[in-house]
Formats: C-alpha cells, structure tokens, sequence
C-alpha cells in the first residue's frame, strides 16, 4: 500500500535530500491501531505553504531533525510518527597518498561511503581502495563540479602539496559541508588561511575548517594518522558543533537500511512487518531509526539488534500481520532482563511495528 512512499524516500536520499517521513496513526489504545496515511517530505518542501502541515506539526518536523532523532506527535486524537532521514554520509578524501589508504578503510568500516580523489592514475584506482564506493582520477580543480558537494558529506584533504590542498580548500569552502579537515603543520596553515583572509574568504568559515587535521592523540604513523583524523570526523557526525571548542550539541544520526527500505518498497506475496526503533535509551545495540522487516514465514531482513529480545519482537510481528494494524512494544534490556538473557548491553528500545 506504501511502497511507493518508501521508493521515492529512497530516491531522495539517493540524490542528497535530508527527508522526513511522516506516519499517520489512529490508535484504538495505547500500543496499538491502524495506520492510515504515510507522506514523505524533503526539508527543502517544508519552506512552501503547505495545507496539511500545520504550524505545530511543522516545528515538530524540523525539531526532528536538530536532534536526528524520531518523535510521535499527538493531535486531534490522531498519532504521527516523525522519522528524520538524512543521506549515507559521504567521506570525502582529496588525495590518494599513504594516508588516505588506511583512511579509505576506517571510513568504510564506520559506515560511510568513501570517495577518494586524486590526479595521479597510479593513486586513483579501484585497486588501490578497495573499500571506496568511487575513485575519481582527476584535477583537484576540476573534480569539484563531480562531485557536487552536500550538507551531509565530510570532506578531508591530504593532498600531496601545500597547493593542491590550498586549491581543494578554496573549493570545498563554497560548501557547507558538514566538516572539513585539512592536513599540515600549524605553521602552513596559519600562512594560508592568511592568504585566503587576504583573498576575501570568510573569517568564520575558516575558523570552522579543522586544520592541523584530526585529534591530537600523538599520531605518527598513516595509520595512527588517519584512526585521529576518522575520530575527529566521527565525533563531528555525532554531535553539531566543534569539538575545538566544546561547543557540542548532542546529535543522533539516524540509523539507515537502505536494503529494508529496498525491500519494503518491493510487492510481497508473503504478507510481512515492518518493525521499526522509534526511541531508545541507554547502551543498546541499535539506536532509534534501526528497522528490520520479519515475514509470515519466518524469513526476516535487518535487525533491531538480536538476540532474545528481536526474536519476541518478530513473534509480536506474526500478531500484527493478522489483525492488520499496528503495535508500539516497550523492550527493556536494562538489569535482571539484561542478565537473564546475557546482554552485554543495558537500556531500553520501544518498537512500531506495522503489518505491510
């Protein structure tokens, strides 16, 4: 009934558009009802007028997406259900030398799609990074009209050269990126951003360039280099703010499944759940935004974190599927329940899931 819904938020994400995805439910008590409507809408939209966006509800959309983090909304004895989505975060490494190799591979590995720029042959090819959803061989200059730069990538330049990185600065500042680092001593970089002073650029926009790159943690090696550079970049996409000066805002990057939200905007003969984290709390395996879809026949996609606590959640689902509605379960994974079934971890998750 809503796989179209799911198709083009797919689509949105796919081109850069932070989205929201509004679920509009109409509860018969307290955990469960049906589901009436689903509407999708990028953040660029909710500047428009739009009639069935009230001005509450809208202030709601955009708290949402402040924090990362889904809400349920009550009004006019109707529930909805807002889930913030933002784009796969892309890292962005200008430069394909020593560094960037280990860099490529701890970007990989904590989630982001990695691509890599550089103008040699030898250092821009897929062999090389192997983990790299796309090598670019091209002029640092001219890459940038291909790479068209968003609000959720994160751009690090480690260019062989004081003026491949002064010309990959240059460009990358006409951005809003949500980071940018830039490699070199304290004394080359206090003489370019002169230089770019000088030029007209903006003093605030080059206060928030983080140069010398990465966290100070006495990094020698490309591979010490690059884990202080991912750890700085990590903590810049789960906190807004900088980390420089402790001004950090607590920030929730939504979890994405691209492969369930695939999945779901497929038809399906075999009638299926969709099961949904809408709030956590705690330490727990996955955070709110985690989705997972669990089948009649016992075949499930995803996961909302495992174990014993997932396997009642998908018996719940086989109940949901049956009446067609919905249920919003509260799992505690907190003391005694977290002992009695071996977590490592402790806090709570509540859980939507619909019959699709």
């Amino acid at each position: 009934m809503f796989k179209d819904i799911y198709q083009n938020l797919l689509n949105e994400l796919l081109n850069g558009h932070e989205t929201t995805l509004l679920t509009f439910m109409n509860p018969s008590d307290e955990k469960r009802g049906t589901i009436e409507q689903k509407l999708f809408l990028s953040r660029h939209n909710l500047e428009k007028e739009l009639p069935s966006i009230t001005k509450d509800l809208k202030d709601k959309i955009l708290d949402s997406f402040k924090t990362g983090s889904p809400m349920l909304y009550n009004s006019q004895n109707k529930t909805i259900l807002i889930e913030p989505y933002f784009p796969k975060p892309r890292l962005v490494i200008l430069g394909g030398g020593h560094i960037a190799k280990p860099l490529a591979e701890f970007g990989h590995k904590v989630g982001f799609s990695v691509v890599v720029v550089d103008d040699r042959p030898s250092f821009a090819n897929p062999n090389r990074f192997p983990e790299a959803s796309e090598v670019i061989c091209e002029d640092f200059e001219k890459v940038f009209d291909l790479l068209n730069l968003r609000e959720s990538d994160f751009v690090v330049i480690v260019t062989r050269g004081h003026r491949h990185d002064g010309v990959c600065l240059r460009n990358a500042l006409k951005y809003n990126s949500s980071y940018i680092g830039m490699i070199g001593s304290k004394r080359r970089v206090k003489t370019m951003m002169d230089e770019l002073v000088s030029e007209g650029y903006c003093k605030e926009k080059l206060n928030n360039v983080n140069s010398p790159i990465g966290l100070d943690i006495g990094a020698v090696t490309p591979e010490e280099i690059a884990i202080s550079i991912i750890s700085q970049v990590i903590s810049f996409r789960r906190s807004k703010g900088s980390i420089l000066n402790n001004n950090l805002e607590k920030f929730n990057w939504p979890e994405f499944d691209s492969d369930v939200i695939k999945e779901i905007s497929q038809q399906s003969e075999i009638p299926r759940a969709l099961i949904t984290i809408i709030a956590s709390k705690g330490s727990v395996p996955r955070k709110a935004g985690a989705k997972m879809i669990a089948w009649m026949d016992g075949r499930v996609i995803g996961s909302i974190g495992g174990g014993c606590s997932e396997a009642n959640i998908i018996t719940l689902a086989r109940d949901v599927i049956l009446t067609k509605g919905y249920s919003i379960e509260h799992v505690d994974m907190t003391g005694i329940v977290a002992e009695e079934e071996g977590m490592v971890c402790g806090g709570t998750i509540d859980v939507l899931i619909e019959a699709f």
